[in-house]
């Protein structure tokens, strides 16, 4: 029934499937799942009709929860209803929000990093799905946004009160853009028009949230199955997980379709060795991370032969999601993925993001070639990528990413590697974390004058001899550079929405 007094802000049915209460918040929330029998319903007038049933949710150990309470910026709001995605790459799941007046939003949440929206009025429509490539620039409503991805998903299930509810399992466009100014604006093409939502990155201190679940409630007993490859037992702790390496084989096996499906795996035959253990925790900016995953990668710029590497460490903590530690010759740098786009110049010489600007340092290709851990995405040896860095103020790193479906950015730190020696409780090993950032050429070498004079006499000899070779028609040399690192690694295919 509603509640008297001519605007409605409660309504309660009986569930055509089992006859518990179902209750609607909001004036605009036409569907709900019983929570009882999992029945999907629809209003009609002062009636439930029953339209199917829902799959179970899967656990994400997200800390919200329906009926937390909080305030983005001076609106005060509750989550009623909840989503889930998937598509090929990654899960993510959108919180419906009742705000005051009726109006609703969503708290998208993606392996740690909330986007709040709101629904936005497009006076012109939404551009066809086909027509918005991956990396191009457009305006929508008078504004600039470059598109991050251009992906399919389908709805897995759902819980609450919704104001729309997508047909479970079948496929829609979902396209993401991005500006400077860190707004996220998302193109749902699972209805006629397609619906759009405009919002932006918040933390969940910021919101102010109450009644969020409690940590005691949490269970890490992990999924177990035996590697398709040797038979070993392999244990998966993070339920998000799309990727996990086998600790005695080191094959990397694709969870992507879950554990009960034909698991596929590659064999890894040359292991590359963790400067961080898998499993440990370090304190860093005040947080406590988790080591959970570890790729190796290589990058070649444009026209060289020469190759370079660097390390990246998946970091995982609960309320704050995944970061990247990143492990160059130049440097160590903790990394996250930035919610917005960046507007880059003409020929990528800079780029400018949320009032700073940087200047391109280096354009490569780069591979993954080892794997070790649990992934959030379905990461593959051999995954390539286009890289591009952009050098900021005080050592600020800005990286740009290029897969076939997504462009991903991301804002990297610098750290001291002592630093990051202390962090996880690896003081003893301090000496092996010092990179070429660390000191002068003359310190860091640690070679004498004579070292040094002798190398240089070797290398004039050596180029008078290649001159004598090489005849009329000159020889030609390879460059070497310095890797800054991917800033980022590869991210999932679903961005935050």
């Amino acid at each position: 029934m509603a509640e008297p007094g001519g605007i409605q802000r409660h309504y309660r049915a009986p569930c055509p499937g089992c006859g518990a209460p179902v209750e609607f918040h909001s004036a605009q929330s036409t569907h709900a799942v019983c929570s009882y029998c999992r029945s999907a319903v629809v209003r009609q007038g002062e009636q439930l009709a029953r339209i199917g049933k829902m799959a179970e949710l899967f656990e994400d150990f997200s800390p919200l929860q329906l009926a937390a309470a909080g305030r983005f910026g001076q609106q005060p709001f509750t989550l009623v209803g909840r989503l889930q995605y998937g598509t090929d790459g990654g899960r993510w799941t959108e919180w419906i929000a009742q705000l005051d007046g009726g109006r609703l939003g969503t708290l998208s949440e993606d392996n740690g990093q909330y986007v709040f929206s709101q629904p936005l009025a497009l006076p012109q429509g939404a551009p066809p799905a086909d027509a918005l490539r991956v990396g191009m620039t457009t305006a929508v409503a008078g504004r600039s946004y470059t598109v991050a991805s251009n992906t399919e998903a389908a709805l897995l299930s759902a819980q609450g009160e919704l104001p729309r509810l997508p047909e479970p399992g079948r496929a829609f466009r979902v396209v993401e853009l991005r500006n400077h100014e860190g707004e996220v604006l998302s193109l749902d093409y699972d209805s006629t028009p397609p619906s759009a939502w405009l919002g932006r990155q918040v933390a969940l201190d910021d919101l102010q949230l109450t009644g969020l679940r409690s940590d005691s409630g949490r269970q890490e007993q992990g999924r177990a199955f035996n590697c398709p490859h040797c038979g070993a037992p392999v244990t998966v702790q993070l339920e998000v997980s799309k990727s996990v390496t086998c600790g005695s084989c080191r094959s990397l096996i694709d969870l992507s379709a879950g554990i009960g499906a034909e698991l596929k795996y590659a064999v890894q035959d040359e292991p590359v060795r963790p400067l961080i253990a898998l499993g440990r925790v370090g304190r860093l900016e005040g947080t406590d991370w988790q080591v959970v995953g570890f790729q190796h990668r290589v990058g070649r710029s444009p026209g060289d032969d020469e190759q370079f590497g660097w390390s990246e460490y998946l970091l995982y903590n609960r309320q704050k999601g995944f970061c990247f530690l990143v492990d160059a010759e130049d440097g160590w740098s903790l990394v996250r993925p930035t919610t917005g786009a960046p507007t880059v110049s003409s020929g990528f010489a800079s780029a400018r993001y949320l009032g700073t600007t940087y200047r391109q340092q280096y354009s490569y290709d780069a591979e993954t070639t080892y794997v070790a851990g649990e992934f959030y995405w379905r990461v593959e040896r051999g995954q390539r990528t286009g890289n591009r860095d952009f050098a900021g103020p005080n050592g600020a790193v800005l990286s740009l990413e290029r897969a076939d479906k997504e462009l991903t950015w991301s804002l990297g730190k610098r750290l001291d590697g002592a630093a990051v020696a202390r962090a996880f409780g690896l003081e003893a090993r301090q000496d092996q974390f010092k990179r070429a950032d660390a000191a002068p050429f003359s310190a860091a070498s640690r070679v004498g004058c004579v070292t040094v004079i002798v190398v240089v006499l070797l290398v004039i000899l050596l180029l008078a001899i290649l001159s004598n070779c090489s005849g009329p028609g000159g020889s030609s040399g390879s460059g070497w550079r310095s890797s800054g690192g991917s800033y980022g690694g590869y991210s999932s295919g679903g961005g935050h929405k």
